[in-house]
């Protein structure tokens, strides 16, 4: 198979049935001789922040001169980007060979998408001799693919309510599926600040024999001479909880110290309040990733007007999203992703029905344009229009979507 040829055949296994089993993923890597037992590892979980707490652990891994690999997802542009050594990420030429010799036991294994690139992943990383490793969970924790690892620390930055037709409706049960990560003897890290939320992280802990336990303190204020790559305040929170597993690692990768190390300012993630002149890209793509991106805007305070293109997956608390965005935006642009799986797009005229009811209930305190637009390259165009500042936010398919459309703007070449 061709790159083309791969993606084409495991995109074609997205979307099918979340299994909960690590089955075919034990599968897939026994075929490969479990390449991810050849690496050492850090392993984050949490609904948002997981991604940040990733890139600042790796980048401080990679300033102590370690070769380290990081797995993350969902992608935006390319899946290339889910597998990244020391900044690079993997060929298309190794990510197809990975999925050739794959291929039969995937079928074999009925296994997904997602358990199939987690295989890749490893396998890739492992070949490519790293020091040590970032994993990233996709979904969950305890029954998420990337679970079949043994790491150096276990970290949940912090929880909030998503996928609750898979984790549970209520944010403890969401809790014990994330801390589902901990491991006998290994530390557990997490930046949890609810009291009953935390409690119920540490006794899921303490029941699969995590240790220690480190609660970190998130409300420290920042060191006044460290500066952040990624911006936003909720970024502090994501730096201690990075800073608390670092220092939870072993020698020669830990401890770093107290204060964040200056690597920390080099940390970057595309999508993540992205700001390339009057565009920002920002996946906040639940209601509490859509008050981060109100607070980081009221804190950055770009020009206006401020015009918001969203586009979000019919499962997701959409309403809730576009009631914190209201308060920054002065108008708004909806519309469907292409990529976006055809199953879980939201329907933009059930949301024009919704959106009325809300208003005329709750009201709004200033009026805010707003427009339809399922076609998104038209909608590209209409969110410009009258801006001095344009947001992308929503799902990983609208932010994707539109980096792979702006000239010079994808990730990755």
């Amino acid at each position: 198979m061709s790159f083309e040829d791969a993606c084409r055949f495991l995109f074609a296994r997205q979307g099918s049935r979340i299994k909960w089993s690590l089955g075919p993923t034990e599968g897939l890597l026994d075929v490969l001789g479990h390449p991810e037992r050849h690496f050492p590892s850090v392993h984050v979980a949490g609904t948002n922040g997981k991604g940040s707490t990733c890139a600042f652990a790796a980048a401080e891994l990679h300033a102590r001169g370690f070769r380290v690999g990081l797995y993350t997802s969902p992608h935006l542009v390319s899946v290339r980007e889910r597998v990244v050594v020391d900044g690079l990420p993997i060929s298309e030429e190794a990510f197809a060979e990975w999925a050739n010799v794959l291929r039969p036991h995937i079928e074999r294994l009925d296994a997904s998408f997602f358990e199939a690139t987690t295989a890749i992943a490893f396998a890739d990383i492992a070949a490519r001799g790293v020091d040590i490793a970032v994993i990233e969970v996709g979904l969950g924790g305890r029954l998420d693919s990337t679970n079949v690892i043994t790491p150096l620390v276990t970290v949940v930055t912090k929880i909030a309510r998503e996928h609750t037709d898979y984790l549970g409706t209520d944010l403890a049960s969401i809790a014990r599926e994330k801390a589902g990560i901990a491991k006998p003897n290994i530390p557990f890290v997490t930046g949890e600040r609810d009291p009953d939320v935390r409690r119920v992280l540490v006794a899921e802990a303490d029941r699969r024999g995590g240790s220690p336990v480190i609660l970190v303190d998130t409300d420290r204020p920042p060191p006044p001479t460290r500066p952040l790559g990624l911006l936003g305040r909720h970024q502090h929170t994501n730096a201690w909880v990075a800073l608390a597993a670092l220092n939870a690692l072993p020698a020669p990768f830990g401890p770093v110290g107290e204060e964040w190390p200056e690597s920390f300012s080099q940390a970057y993630i595309p999508g993540r309040f992205d700001v390339r002149g009057k565009w920002i890209f920002d996946v906040a793509h639940n209601p509490d990733g859509a008050t981060v991106l109100k607070h980081t805007l009221q804190d950055v305070g770009p020009p206006a007007p401020i015009h918001v293109l969203l586009g979000v997956l019919g499962d997701k608390d959409y309403l809730g999203m576009i009631r914190e965005l209201a308060v920054v935006a002065d108008g708004f642009v909806f519309t469907v992703p292409p990529t976006a799986p055809k199953q879980r797009r939201w329907n933009l005229r059930r949301l024009e029905e919704e959106l009325a009811l809300v208003i005329q209930l709750e009201g709004l305190e200033r009026p805010i344009r707003f427009a339809f637009e399922p076609d998104f390259e038209r909608a590209l165009e209409l969110v410009q229009q009258g801006a001095e500042t344009v947001i992308v936010t929503g799902s990983f398919h609208t932010v994707g979507d539109a980096l792979a459309r702006l000239p010079g703007f994808a990730p990755v070449a």
